[in-house]
């Protein structure tokens, strides 16, 4: 799958869509002009970029997802993690808690799914 990379706007609006679809463009464009104060012409113009970025399809003004949001969200967690630290998760973990101690939840959620992943 190809790389998809987003702007906050952008990421924003996906979620948007993702929360509520399938929606309809009409009813994006009021959303969008609520969230983000945008006009019409600019929701269309952003629908139209992340479809062509092949997250979303627009099907007769009805815009539902090609990429489900777990999964978009998991591809780019991979992608930092390949990027920064040669694919390795441990380097990761050891980064992301080296200034954020884990409670004692999120520890037990962290062993889970090493054990799943045994599996």
């Amino acid at each position: 799958m190809a790389e998809i990379q987003l702007g906050i706007a952008e990421s924003r609006f996906a979620d948007i869509i993702w929360e509520n679809e399938p929606i309809s463009t009409s009813e994006l464009v009021k959303l969008a002009e609520a969230a983000f104060s945008w006009k019409r012409t600019t929701t269309h113009t952003v629908v139209k970029r992340l479809c062509e970025k092949g997250l979303f399809v627009n099907n007769k003004g009805v815009v539902t997802s090609v990429i489900k949001r777990d999964q978009f969200y998991s591809l780019q967690s991979e992608k930092i993690v390949e990027d920064s630290f040669s694919g390795s998760l441990p380097a990761f973990i050891a980064a992301f808690t080296r200034n954020k101690k884990l409670n004692n939840e999120e520890i037990d959620e962290i062993l889970k799914m090493i054990e799943e992943a045994r599996e």
